[in-house]
């Protein structure tokens, strides 16, 4: 293994856990939804459909199961007759055109009825710890109906309104981890679906996609027994589409050990490929094949969002302009990989990172086994017999990004984290024009750290962080994390998060590229629209030799 193990620097902190390249990131193979879909491949995993009560307009219930690794996982889904007024994919809806669970093995009768009660209701409803996954969705209505009338002419869907879309159906919610009484993740961790963060709520999704390529064939048939069915080119690229906002950003902030790891696997993946001295022709050529495709994936992605628009509008440039340097000669010399590296360092981080995912594509004998080192189940621990000198040498060593901020000036202070009392839900205000700053939560870490270091500028150098704490209590949590530091240097978002330049759409792409989302769609600053496994392989060809070859989908046609 010796050839596999790095032997350039990881690329620092500094450079990589900054908002600006963090909002730029893209999947990887390293990414969930990718490393489940290859569990799944690996296992010859079969999907079956043991019930399917849907009445001709498709509302009803269903169940599909598959084993994976000796346990059988059946998503049970709930179609409902949804009043276009109620559709709606903010957190505060109460109702939706389908409902889902993930049922630990294989539901009787019993537990459908009971379900059918409750499972619509959501969070209203009550669950036991046989759900390991509570789900809800919303049809892309103009084009779930397109496709049914498409389907029932004996036609395939339009083929651009298909590619504008990408999903017949959007989560607005995937819950695990007991929210709502279902199971706890403690439950399953000692299996191998338990074992890696998220892959039970990426499983979900990927069953719902099977539930929505068959409820709309359904619906369908019942119009025209004679209907067409889905070629296998549009359902390939038809995803699940999701509507992801604050929710999700506080979570970045309050796992600092589990997201260090989620980079350190991927930032000794890219140190690894780096490493290589000399490419093999398959592998120049596999990059040069993905290098191609992610050109026409980009291409096809466009936005509303102006900020986002124009980025991907500079991607697809730059690689334009780098198409004729990276060539076979090129990669065919010393250490190509950190050629390429050198060659797009003045470029924009979007393609920058672009070619990061893109480098990792060809090297899964190299770098897939990272992916069992992406999960945590550990907190930060106090090092209470620290001196106090230590304890600053650290802050100013590894915290300058903190210390320098001037939190006196209203723009570093501008904005301010809060619960909402209604839904439980993050939010975040406007501290000099809003009310609530008492409510405050405690994401404001390089605040925090820069209070930290003025408090211990009167502290006697040679005492223990456990003396300091007992007059100063309150810095308990914050020393923790300063000193995790050490051991964990990926584990901070090194920026100001209540400044007025704080967007909390790059915290969430940075999350949902390591699930595995592409064609972020952003709809404000704090909200955005993606596709979860477009281009991957569905249940009939989940068992392909290319079933880990689906980054940067585009539309393959009929």
């Amino acid at each position: 293994m010796t050839e596999n193990l790095a032997s350039v620097p990881l690329r620092p902190a500094s450079k990589v856990m900054r908002l600006t390249r963090m909002g730029a990131s893209f999947p990887t193979r390293l990414s969930f939804m990718r490393s489940l879909i290859r569990q799944l491949s690996a296992e010859k995993a079969t999907v079956t459909r043991p019930v399917w009560e849907m009445d001709n307009d498709g509302y009803g219930r269903a169940v599909f199961s598959v084993d994976l690794d000796g346990d059988t996982y059946s998503l049970i889904a709930f179609s409902n007759d949804l009043d276009p007024q109620n559709r709606t994919d903010r957190v505060i809806a109460e109702a939706w055109d389908a409902a889902f669970t993930l049922f630990d093995g294989v539901p009787e009768t019993s537990d459908l009825d009971r379900l059918q009660a409750m499972v619509p209701k959501q969070e209203a409803g009550r669950c036991s710890e046989k759900e390991l996954v509570l789900s809800r969705a919303n049809k892309s209505m103009r084009f779930f109906e397109h496709t049914v009338c498409a389907l029932a002419e004996g036609r395939q869907p339009d083929a651009d309104l298909l590619q504008q879309t990408g999903y017949l159906m959007r989560t607005t919610a995937v819950y695990g981890n007991g929210k709502f009484g279902i199971a706890d993740r403690s439950k399953i961790l000692d299996r191998s679906i338990g074992a890696h963060p998220f892959r039970v709520e990426m499983l979900t999704v990927w069953l719902i996609r099977e539930f929505s390529h068959d409820l709309v064939e359904h619906v369908a048939k019942a119009r025209n027994p004679k209907a067409a069915k889905l070629s296998p080119a549009s359902k390939q690229f038809l995803g699940i589409g999701n509507s992801t906002g604050l929710g999700m950003a506080p979570f970045v902030i309050n796992h600092p050990l589990l997201i260090n790891n989620w980079v350190m696997a991927r930032e000794t993946a890219l140190a690894r490929v780096l490493s290589v001295k000399a490419a093999k022709e398959t592998e120049i050529s596999a990059f040069l094949a993905f290098f191609e495709r992610a050109q026409q994936h980009v291409k096809s992605w466009s936005v509303a969002d102006v900020r986002q628009e124009e980025r991907t509008r500079v991607l697809e440039t730059e690689l334009a302009s780098l198409a004729s340097k990276l060539n076979f000669g090129f990669l065919a010399s010393d250490f190509p990989w950190q050629r390429v590296i050198d060659l797009c360092d003045s470029l924009s981080f979007e393609t920058q990172e672009c070619l990061v995912a893109m480098m990792l594509e060809p090297y899964g004998a190299l770098v897939d086994d990272l992916v069992d080192k992406m999960v945590s189940t550990t907190n930060p621990s106090l090092a209470p017999a620290m001196t106090v000198n230590a304890l600053v040498q650290i802050i100013k060593t590894d915290f300058e990004w903190a210390t320098s901020i001037e939190f006196d000036a209203p723009n570093e202070c501008a904005q301010f984290w809060y619960v909402s009392e209604e839904k439980l839900e993050p939010r975040l205000g406007m501290r000099h024009s809003e009310d609530g700053a008492d409510k405050e939560q405690p994401l404001d870490i390089a605040r925090q750290i820069k209070v930290l270091q003025q408090a211990l500028k009167d502290e006697n150098d040679e005492n223990t962080v456990a003396t300091f704490l007992q007059s100063h209590p309150q810095f308990r949590q914050i020393i923790r994390r300063v000193q995790s530091s050490q051991k964990f240097p990926f584990s901070e978002v090194q920026d100001n998060m209540i400044a007025d330049t704080c967007l909390p759409i790059d915290i969430l792409r940075f999350k949902l590229a390591f699930f595995g989302a592409c064609k972020f769609d952003p709809r404000s600053d704090r909200w955005t629209r993606i596709t979860m496994f477009q281009g991957a392989p569905c249940a009939a060809e989940i068992c392909t030799a290319n079933a880990s070859d689906w980054c940067f989908p585009v539309y393959g046609g009929e």
